[in-house]
This record gives C-alpha cells, sequence and structure tokens, in this order.
C-alpha cells in the first residue's frame, strides 16, 4: 500500500468521527435560520432552500460548507482536460456550457475531478469542472455535475462584471436580468417561470436569494444566490408527493430541520406502518425514533437502512429520471451518512414544538 494511500483512509477513518464545530453550525445558523424561519410560510421554494443546507451539513464531515452537494467522505480523484473531454458525461457538460456561452471555447480547464470509485472511474457520484478564461478578467464557471445521469447540479458564474462595478452594487432588476439571462441560455424558458427575490439578512456580505418556481407545477424550478461577483445557481426538482410534516422534534429548543429531512421518506413511514403524523405525536410523548420502531419490532439497523438509502439515492438521481446505481456506491454513499442519520433516530424532543 503506497504512504498516499494510507494518508488517504486514515483521513477518511478520522473524518467519520468529526462533527462540525458548534462555532461553524452557529455561523450558519446565524446566516439562515432567522430568515428562513420567518420567510418559509411564503415562498414555497425557501423549503428547498432548508433540504440544501441540511444536505450540505450531512454529507461534509469537517468544517468546510462548500457548494458540491455529493459526498466528499468518497474518494476525490482528480481528472486532466483530456480525461474531461473523453467523459461522456464531461463532453456533455462543456458542450452545454458551449452552446450557451460561446466564449467560453477558449477557455481552459484550470481544475476538473470525481467522486466516486478511485479504482473505477467509470464509477462517478459527481463530475466537477472549473473552467477559467486565459488572461483577460478571470471569468470562470464552476460546474458539479452528477456523474451518472449527466444532470447539473449546481454552477457558479463568477467574474463576468468588472471588478470595478460587481454584480452586486447593480441595480435589483439588473442583477435579476443577468440571472435571467443565465438561466434562459443553460435551460431555456425563462418566461415559464415566476421569480422571487431578496436580501438575505447577512450583515457581513450583501447577498440575494432568488427563487424561481415554474409555473403549475410542484415547486420545479431553479434557486440562486448572488454575491460579491458571482451567482450561484441550483435546479431544484419538483416536490414530493408525500405531505410531510415539520417540526418532528426540537433541538436546543428549536425546530430541527435535518429531522424534517431524515424523517418526511415514504418508506419509513411504510416500513413503522405509521403515518407523518403518527410519528410526530409519538415523538412529542418523548419517545426517539429508534423507541417508536422498537414498540413495533423492528431493529434499530432497518430504520438506518431505509433512511440512508433514501438520501444516498437522492443525492444520485436527478429528480426527474430513475437511473441505475451501482451497489458498491450505493452502500458507500449509505456508510457515509449512516452516523447522522443515527443522531437524529437516537434523539429525543427536547421541548414541545
Amino acid at each position: 500500500m503506497t504512504i498516499e494511500r494510507k494518508i488517504r483512509e486514515h483521513l477518511h477513518e478520522e473524518a467519520e468521527s468529526m462533527e462540525c464545530p458548534p462555532a461553524v453550525s452557529k455561523r450558519i445558523e446565524q446566516s439562515y435560520s432567522n430568515y428562513l424561519q420567518r420567510k418559509r410560510s411564503e415562498i414555497t421554494m425557501k423549503k428547498r432552500l432548508i433540504g440544501g443546507l441540511v444536505a450540505a451539513a450531512i454529507l461534509i464531515p469537517t468544517a468546510a460548507f462548500a457548494a458540491p452537494v455529493v459526498i466528499d467522505m468518497l474518494t476525490r480523484a482528480p481528472m486532466t482536460s483530456e480525461q474531461v473531454k473523453l467523459d461522456e458525461v464531461g463532453q456533455a457538460a462543456l458542450e452545454k456550457l458551449y452552446s450557451a456561452f460561446p466564449e467560453t471555447k477558449s477557455f481552459e480547464i484550470i481544475n476538473a475531478s470525481y467522486l466516486g470509485d478511485p479504482n473505477d472511474s467509470t464509477k462517478k457520484a459527481q463530475l466537477s469542472i472549473v473552467l477559467q478564461e486565459k488572461g483577460g478578467t478571470g471569468k470562470k464557471f464552476t460546474l458539479h455535475t452528477n456523474g451518472i445521469t449527466g444532470e447539473i447540479q449546481d454552477l457558479t458564474q463568477e467574474n463576468w462584471e468588472p471588478k470595478e462595478k460587481p454584480l452586486i452594487t447593480l441595480p435589483d432588476q439588473e442583477i435579476k436580468g443577468k440571472v435571467d439571462q443565465l438561466i434562459d441560455k443553460l435551460y431555456g424558458n425563462i418566461k415559464d417561470y415566476e421569480v422571487a427575490m431578496e436580501q438575505m439578512e447577512n450583515p457581513n456580505q450583501k447577498t440575494f436569494i432568488l427563487n424561481y418556481t415554474k409555473k403549475a407545477s410542484e415547486g420545479e424550478g431553479y434557486q440562486v444566490f448572488v454575491h460579491g461577483n458571482t451567482i450561484s445557481l441550483s435546479p431544484v426538482a419538483p416536490a414530493p408527493s408525500n405531505k410531510e410534516v415539520e417540526g418532528y422534534f426540537s433541538r436546543d429548543g428549536k425546530p430541527d430541520y435535518t429531522a424534517d429531512n431524515f424523517l418526511n421518506n415514504e418508506k419509513l413511514f411504510s416500513l413503522l406502518k405509521m403515518s407523518p403524523t403518527e410519528l410526530k405525536e409519538e415523538i412529542a410523548k418523548g419517545k426517539s425514533v429508534v423507541e417508536v420502531a422498537a414498540s413495533k419490532n423492528i431493529s434499530k439497523q432497518q430504520v438506518i437502512d431505509v433512511i440512508a438509502k433514501t438520501q444516498a439515492e437522492r443525492q444520485l438521481q436527478d429528480g426527474k429520471n430513475k437511473v441505475t446505481i451501482s451497489d458498491d456506491l450505493l452502500k458507500q454513499m449509505m456508510k457515509a451518512v449512516e452516523r447522522k442519520v443515527l443522531r437524529v433516530i437516537e434523539h429525543k424532543t427536547e421541548t414541545e414544538w
């Protein structure tokens, strides 16, 4: 075994025992929690933002809070620009970008990597590509693409406005116009969407959130953050068909949205033979999900497997099309999220919510 592999495996083992430092969690909470709690009833897609933040908290085991939404506990392997261009998913992502923004054909790939099986480059959970203008003003595009479906999970456009007049200094309507243009070029049919734009309560950095919802859809659309000279965009899949329940239990006197994200799971309700409301009522009595399951002769591991599998599949599927996922990759994803699942299902509510 090479020294590099020994170090990598040691770091992975250490990462599994790490928790996000309280100070970092508090900063995230302060930046987003108050805003979301106050506004979540006004705009349906705000609820999806919570899910996105939850996914980041679930899938990033260290203090880092970054854009990629697929588990970084899987091995990230570098790729050369030639490998990206020969990769089927990489080709599709680049062609889509080149078609929307022809000038990017002259950009160079300054960084690329994939998450997945290091011994089999065909088993990718996510492909990441960073392109930058040669010389010039440093225009940049970062793409994170589902390695199985080819769906662009999120993208970031940086430095497309002059440094002396960055994006965030423009009037609100001009900012919206820039975002509209980005969506229309990459995805088309911007007229089919309604948009809500608001400034977030972030004293450290002026930030706007724009939620685009497709007309007559169940929440399908795009979620966009604008800050500095950067636009960060993520497609949002339609809301699930099942009726979700909020506030299963609290943590530190506040509703735990991680629990909501994990426990609103049709397969879990089927396993427990309970409705979401019934599960919430049992938890309100001071029981953990593990205890509720035990009362029905269902093991802790069964509960873990159901929730972990759903979370893993959500990250690997594109929300629209069902695709075949290798058992090895799915197991890796499930293993990486198990500890977070355990933390939720063993917790007992602290106060009534």
